[in-house]
């Protein structure tokens, strides 16, 4: 360990989160002199408090507001590609546990120890979104590490959005190993998704939501339902597998649709999808004209809410896809709200929502709360690994 280099909190900095777990160091709980500003992005560095006592490894990023994030508490660990396997195996073992088959979130970040890094299975194939510079540096590692561990021929190095830009690292999409022509079918609650690995949003497929897909599907049998923002039909195809009469199926997305109406083919519900290419807002203004009412509605739109300067707006943003929602939604029907802001925490999401159900002149029942599935795990010091909140309620 000596020859790494070190890097130490200041004194108003408190040790105590961080060796009781907490993974994430902020830039201005460093002392940055000329050495420790020198130090490569993506280093590992041994991290000490202001007495210079041992806290434990760390990667560290100076181009990052999180310059360090823990990775190991033992300090005579080494980080390389036997340590990634470890953590990989013991990740693999969970998912193992809850799934039947090969289609799961593999790695989220910290919570399974791997600080920064996504890794999404589609059965032989792998999606890896190093997020963080320490992650870009060992990458081959980890991907060598993957192929031995999960037994994967193919994997997919996924490198943008906003986390690899926050971090000072360039965004691309490539094919790291083996190859990759077409969507990859997925079975998930009774219907068969196709993720685009390549050119789809995130990973192709947002594995977080399988719970709730469940249930909507469960509350959606015998009814009609509307899926805004709806992606490759996650909710709507999930809901006609599982016997709701027909859904529409609304987003800005004309790729996404196509591969929803491939799904739905599949599924063996062809003739009872239908899919409008619009902006959501746009979409639900003109059911609203047209006085059209649904059974369920569902609304999952992206992060209104990215950050917490963006909070405001964002809740909004949310309230008004509640208000407008609700104007669709039948009597006794269900309304599905959601959302991926980690920045609006549920408290504020639910108040919000129950405002915009409260202008349109509806009153709810809050049936059941969601979030994401269990090969989603919570860090218990990182309230961001638990971003994911599902409002299902009954309108009068």
């Amino acid at each position: 360990m000596n020859d790494l280099p070190i890097i130490r909190l200041t004194p108003k900095t408190n040790a105590r989160a961080l060796r009781w777990g907490a993974p994430w160091v902020y830039a201005d709980e460093v002392v940055m002199d000329r050495r420790t500003k020198g130090i490569a992005a993506g280093a590992i560095v041994l991290l000490q408090d202001s007495k210079r006592q041992d806290i434990g490894l760390a990667a560290f990023n100076a181009n990052s507001k999180i310059i360090a994030r823990v990775l190991e508490r033992d300090v005579s660990v080494a980080i390389n590609r036997d340590w990634l396997k470890v953590k990989l195996q013991r990740a693999l073992a969970l998912r193992q546990d809850l799934f039947d088959t090969p289609f799961y979130r593999l790695i989220h970040a910290e919570a399974d120890g791997l600080p920064g890094v996504i890794i999404d299975r589609f059965g032989d194939a792998a999606v890896i979104q190093p997020n963080a510079a320490w992650a870009e540096v060992l990458l081959a590692d980890l991907a060598s590490a993957l192929t031995e561990v999960a037994g994967v021929t193919t994997i997919i190095k996924n490198a943008s959005g906003r986390s690899r830009v926050l971090e000072g690292l360039s965004e691309e999409t490539l094919v790291m190993q083996g190859a990759l022509d077409e969507p990859v079918p997925v079975r998930l609650n009774g219907a068969t998704y196709l993720a685009d690995l390549l050119g789809g949003q995130k990973t192709g497929l947002f594995y977080d939501q399988r719970p709730n897909h469940a249930l909507a599907a469960q509350l959606a049998k015998g009814k009609a339902m509307l899926d805004v923002f709806a992606h490759v039909g996650g909710f709507a195809l999930a809901a006609l597998a599982n016997g709701a009469t027909s859904a529409l199926a609304v987003d800005s997305s004309a790729a996404a649709l196509d591969l929803a109406t491939q799904g739905a083919r599949l599924t063996g519900v062809a003739g009872k999808l239908s899919t409008q290419r619009s902006d959501a807002f746009d979409a639900m203004t003109a059911l609203a004209a047209d006085n059209r009412k649904f059974g369920v509605v569902v609304c999952d739109p992206p992060a209104f809410a990215p950050n917490k300067a963006a909070l405001e707006a964002g809740l909004r943003a949310y309230e008004r896809v509640a208000r407008m929602g609700a104007a669709l939604t039948d009597k006794d029907g269900y309304l599905v709200l959601c959302s991926c802001s980690h920045a609006a925490d549920l408290n504020k999401f639910r108040d919000a929502c129950l405002r915009g159900i409260g202008k349109a002149g509806r009153k709810a029942q809050i049936v059941a709360t969601g979030a994401a599935g269990p090969d989603h795990p919570t860090h218990p010091y990182l309230a961001e690994s638990s971003y994911l909140k599902a409002l299902f309620l009954r309108l009068d």
